[in-house]
This record gives C-alpha cells, structure tokens and sequence, in this order.
C-alpha cells in the first residue's frame, strides 16, 4: 500500500553532499545549526513569546479564520496525509452511511490530482487506497484551468474524495490567484468533494499580500482545505511544523483521523509559538531572501539562449527544458559538476529540470555560475 517515493529516495542526502544546492526549494539563508542543538538557528536567541496564545490561535489569525477551523500538524507532508485520509472517509461515510454495507473495493472514492505534480501527492491518495486519476495543467505556462477540473471529474466513476492542487504549482513556480481557486472549489463542492491547495509555496511573491504571510490562500472557500507550513518560506524545516485550513466539520473529522498516527510534539510547538512572536521580521528577512533569489533565477535564465522555460514574478524556482539534453542528462552532467537540480521525470515532466535558489544569494549566485559551466558542456 506504500510504495517507495521515487523523489524522496532519489534527493536524500544529496542537498547535504551537493557542492553547489540547486534542488532545495525552502529558504535557507543560514548554515545548518549543531545537530544537538534543538533550537533552529533563524530563532536562537530570539525571546520566548510573551502571551499565553496557543499555536491554533496564531494560524487562525494569520489566515483570518476560527480557531476551530484549524488543526496543526507535524510538518505539511502531516497535514496533507490527514487532509487526503479524511477526504477520503467523509466520502466513503457519504457514500455508505451504514459500516454494515460499506464494500471497501466497491465503494472506493477517487481522487483528482494535478499533473505535471509533486509524486507524493499522487502517491498518498493511492495508498490510502483511493482510485487516482489526473488531470492536466497545459505545458509550458502550466495555469490552473478549473474547466479543465470539471472535465476530468467529470469522467470519473464513484465518489469523489478531492481534488489536489498546489499553489504555487511545483515544480513551474506558477502562482494561482484566489479567483481562480474559488471557481475550481465550486467545481468541487458541486461534485460532494473537497478541494486540497497545498500552498507551502504561496508566500514566495515580491511584496507583501493581503493572504497569509503575504500570499494568496483558498482557505474560507466552500469545501476547500488549505495546507502550509514552516518549512519552505520560513526555512524551519526541522520543527515539522504544518497545518491544514478547512471547515469546521472537516477539521473535527481530521483529528479524530489524527489519533490513528503520530501527532505534533510538543517543543516544535513551543518553537512554532516563538515564530510567531516574531513573525514580522522573520517574514520580512525570509521576503528579502526570496526576491534576491528571483531576481538571479530570471536573470539567468534570460541570458542563456540553450534554455526554454518560465520564471513566474517573485518565484525563486522554476522548471527549464535545454534544447539538446533532456532533464536526466542535464542533471546527471550537473551532478557530476557538484550541482544538484532535480529531474522533471519526478514531476512527470522528462524533458527538463527543476531549479530551486533556497540558498543564500551569494551561495545561488556560485551555484548558477557552475550550472552555466555545465550547459555549456552538454
């Protein structure tokens, strides 16, 4: 039922070995801190918070929601592991109200995930035993085309459990505007669904929005569960610190789905808290870092005429095709360089490659230097 993650195995250790990091997309501006040390080097000697406000409370108010409307979690891959899981038991109590009757085989809901994607959110919803089709964002710009969630849902037969997007899209950086989220929600709340936005990549935009921590959410829209995190914006990675954004009955389903597995521990809670006690300049550093980062990724791919892609505003990474090589043979070549971008294939996209700047500037600047040498190699 869970098969290995083919992204996940392929990328252990090697932003730590890389010499040159193009594959991480979180925001490390910082060196690792001494692995005995528990506290992250973005919040040592920052103060405790001085108020009692709970963790809950503190998203609920980043995301202008009720308290009882969230649920924090142990890392956004947590979160969006709960959200599919009880997606997927409203829709087989929806379709099969009495335990008695329920046929696991016969009654097994479905659910629609965005392609090009990120592997694990194909992969959860198939563990869990949920029947997985795909519907397509159109290459290279890779839009979300609500039109085109309709027409694939459409076509599927049984319950549909929900449909899942991530916004900013992964692996193109493409940013998706609430609008267009709230028409691809009403495709699935016509359907009994629930629409799953995994936004950990939201708040890489240039200035500062009116959404949480400065991005556009669908949290609030009609059968809609956000997802975030301190992981990529934040470069908190090690806290494991998520959450999911949805509505009240979803939320109150989701824990109860949370007893079956580990839940958030308590000193990430506490560390999480002292985040927040200092939000505004941590978002401010972290919104600094992310547009120097864009800025160089556009550059750079503006100046080489062997590279087709899209830069979106304000995105530190982006997905690139080379016009002789495609993405297996320019990562491996890079590689060998000790330059790490990702394949596309882990996105199901072959012919290209995926470039995250989550480094410091400086470090990304060195880094593209050494992917130019390579291309001019290939």
């Amino acid at each position: 039922m869970f098969p290995p993650l083919a992204y996940l195995q392929w990328i252990e250790g090697r932003p730590e070995t890389a010499e040159h990091d193009l594959g991480s997309s979180d925001l490390r501006r910082l060196p690792p801190a001494d692995a005995d040390e528990p506290v992250p080097s973005r919040l040592a000697g920052l103060a405790p918070p001085a108020d009692d406000v709970g963790l809950a409370e503190r998203i609920a108010r980043e995301y202008d929601v009720d308290e009882s409307r969230v649920l924090p979690t142990a890392g956004a891959t947590h979160a969006g592991f709960l959200a599919c899981a009880t997606a997927a038991t409203l829709a087989r109590e929806r379709d099969s109200p009495d335990d008695d009757e329920r046929d696991a085989d016969a009654a097994s809901p479905r659910a629609l995930v965005e392609k090009p994607g990120y592997e694990p959110l194909v992969e959860t919803p198939r563990a869990l035993n949920l029947r997985v089709a795909r519907f397509r964002r159109p290459d290279p710009n890779a839009v979300l085309e609500p039109d085109r969630v309709a027409a694939a849902a459409a076509d599927l037969a049984g319950p549909l459990a929900h449909v899942t997007v991530t916004n900013r899209h992964n692996p193109t950086g493409r940013l998706t505007t609430r609008a267009t989220l709230a028409d691809a929600a009403a495709v699935v709340d016509d359907l009994a669904g629930y629409l799953l936005v995994d936004e950990v990549y939201a708040p890489y935009t240039e200035d500062d929005g009116a959404g949480p921590f400065g991005g556009p959410t669908a949290a609030g829209l009609p059968s809609t569960v956000a997802v975030g995190s301190l992981t990529k914006f934040h470069g908190l990675g090690g806290l494991r610190v998520g959450w999911l954004v949805g509505p009240e009955r979803f939320v109150e389903r989701a824990r109860q789905v949370e007893q079956y597995v580990p839940a958030l521990a308590a000193p990430s809670v506490a560390l999480a808290r002292r985040f927040f006690a200092h939000r505004e300049e941590l978002v401010a550093d972290a919104r600094a870092h992310c547009r120097e980062n864009h800025d160089l990724l556009r550059s750079f791919l503006e100046e080489r005429d062997d590279l087709a892609g899209h830069v979106d505003a304000g995105s530190p990474f982006g997905y690139v095709e080379h016009e002789r090589a495609d993405g297996d043979a320019v990562s491996e070549a890079a590689w060998d360089a000790g330059v790490l971008v990702v394949p596309g294939r882990f996105f199901g996209l072959d012919e290209g490659v995926r470039v995250s700047l989550g480094r410091d500037p400086d470090d990304c600047a060195d880094a593209l230097t050494a992917f130019g040498a390579v291309l001019d190699d290939l």
